[in-house]
């Protein structure tokens, strides 16, 4: 089982590094090279290039989610001793699918959560964005405090929701947008004002959750640096600090300029 978790784990991570690789160039990169193209140059360019970055962008997205999922039974739900689920010192019993399947659902209902909260608050976007924070720290505090998961276990839970959300993001919003943008863009008309829309808008909001995932999925493996930190207290700092990053990068790639 270590061995299978060690071979899983380096297709996480080289999976991870595709896709979020590709989702800085697109908003850090592309956003702000694409509006200095003109019409013609946008009809040679964009139907060559965008299908090819959007296929290691969007395969990237899966395979990052489905191995993570493995991790997640690998390293979680699995077994007795192997399971870092629920605290050993508080452990009475063995863990079992009632044990873990709260956390696993509690992925893709946050994803249902997490898009219906935008659309509902598409015009009040600011709250929609402090919303789903609070529900990100909730889900940790639930697991934490409600169910009785370990420290670990919560702070990669909350990884792996913003992470299920992003991967649904790309498939689900961004990906059928781009589609059509590229499609309406080989015609040489304009596309739809909505689907450039929706896809930025998802593909930011992806941008801004990668950043505090990032350190989420690396967390447990340094638990022992922030154990005696409130959840309640450590978490939010996290989401503050890793959005006030991510706002001064997006800043810094309008800065940039080509010659």
């Amino acid at each position: 089982m270590q061995y299978a978790e060690l071979v899983v784990r380096w297709a996480h991570i080289v999976a991870g590094v595709i896709w979020i690789g590709h989702l800085y160039f697109f908003n850090w990169v592309n956003a702000n090279f694409a509006p200095t193209m003109d019409g013609e140059t946008k009809k040679k360019v964009v139907p060559q290039l965008m299908p090819r970055a959007l296929f290691w962008f969007r395969w990237g997205a899966a395979w990052t989610w489905v191995t993570g999922l493995f991790l997640l039974f690998l390293v979680y739900y699995h077994g007795y001793e192997g399971s870092n689920l629920v605290e050993m010192a508080t452990r009475t019993e063995p863990v079992t699918a009632m044990t873990w399947l709260p956390a696993f659902l509690g992925l893709f209902v946050g994803f249902l959560v997490y898009d219906l909260l935008f659309k509902a608050l598409a015009k009040q976007h600011n709250v929609a964005v402090v919303l789903w924070g609070v529900c990100a720290v909730g889900f940790g505090w639930a697991l934490s405090d409600l169910l009785g998961y370990s420290q670990r276990a919560a702070y990669i839970h909350v990884g792996a929701l913003f992470g299920t959300a992003m991967a649904a993001n790309v498939w689900m919003r961004i990906w059928p947008a781009q589609k059509r943008i590229i499609t309406a863009t080989k015609e040489g008309r304009a596309p739809d004002a909505a689907d450039p829309a929706l896809a930025g808008l998802r593909s930011k909001h992806n941008t801004y959750m990668s950043v505090p995932l990032l350190l989420l999925m690396l967390l447990p493996d340094q638990i022992g640096k922030v154990a005696d930190l409130p959840l309640l207290g450590f978490l939010p700092g996290v989401l503050v600090v890793g959005f006030g990053v991510t706002w001064w990068l997006y800043g810094k790639g309008k800065s940039v300029q080509g010659f």
